[in-house]
C-alpha cells in the first residue's frame, strides 16, 4: 500500500510536471471556445463511501447536469467541439491528478462513481469502495468507447444501470481481489496502448 502511495504521488507530479505547457494550452483552448470556466467538478463516492470532487477539463456546456449525468457520444449536444475531442484522447481528465497528489484518487483502482448510481450497488458491489478509486482500471480499458454504447442505445439510463455498471463492478472487485504493484503497471501501459489505438 505505501509503495502504491509513493508511485502515485511521485507518477502524479511528474506527469503535471511534464504535462504542465499542454494542461496551459488545454486552459487556454476551453475558455476561449465556450462559455464557462477551464474547470469542471463533481461530487464522487471515493474510499469508505467519502465523497470528493473530482476534477476535470470542462467539455460540456454550462449547467449540463441538470439534464442528466449520462454522457451520450456524438449525439449529446451538450458536449463542446474541443471537449469532444479531449474525451477522445482522455485528455480532460489529466487535472484528476491533483485528486491523487491530495490523496482522494489512485492512478489505477476502479473509477469513482456519483452518489446516485452508488446508491444502487448491492452489499457485494460496495466492494469497491474499499480501495481508492482510480483515473484506470480494467472495466475503463473494456468500457473506452462506453458514450459511443450510450449513444446508440434506446435507453442508456436503462442500459447503464443493466447491463454496464454491473459489468464495470464485476471488472473491479475482481481487480480488488488480484490487485498488485506489477499489475497496476500493466495496466497503465494497456490504458495508454487502447487511448491511442
Amino acid at each position: 500500500i505505501l509503495i502504491k502511495r509513493l508511485f502515485d504521488i511521485l507518477s502524479s507530479l511528474v506527469g503535471l510536471v511534464i504535462l504542465c505547457p499542454i494542461l496551459f494550452i488545454i486552459s487556454l483552448v476551453v475558455v476561449s471556445t465556450s462559455r464557462g470556466g477551464v474547470f469542471y467538478t463533481q461530487i464522487r463516492v471515493g474510499k469508505n463511501s467519502k465523497e470528493f470532487k473530482l476534477l476535470k477539463f470542462r467539455t460540456m456546456k454550462p449547467d449540463s447536469d441538470k439534464s442528466g449525468q449520462l454522457t451520450i457520444g456524438d449525439n449529446d449536444s451538450r458536449i463542446t467541439g474541443v471537449g469532444s475531442l479531449l474525451r477522445k484522447f482522455k485528455l480532460d481528465e489529466i487535472p484528476q491528478l491533483l485528486n491523487v497528489i491530495k490523496g482522494e484518487m489512485s492512478i489505477v483502482g476502479p473509477r469513482p462513481e456519483v452518489p446516485k448510481y452508488v446508491n444502487l450497488y448491492s452489499k457485494e458491489q460496495l466492494k469497491v469502495l474499499s480501495v481508492r478509486p482510480g483515473l484506470t482500471d480494467l472495466a475503463s480499458i473494456e468500457f473506452i468507447n462506453e458514450n459511443e454504447i450510450l449513444g446508440n442505445s434506446e435507453n442508456p439510463e436503462k442500459e447503464y444501470v443493466e447491463v454496464i455498471m454491473p459489468r464495470k463492478l464485476e471488472l473491479n472487485i475482481q481487480y480488488i481481489e488480484n490487485q498488485s504493484f506489477l499489475g497496476d503497471i500493466k495496466l497503465i501501459f494497456r490504458t495508454f496502448g487502447k487511448i491511442l489505438g
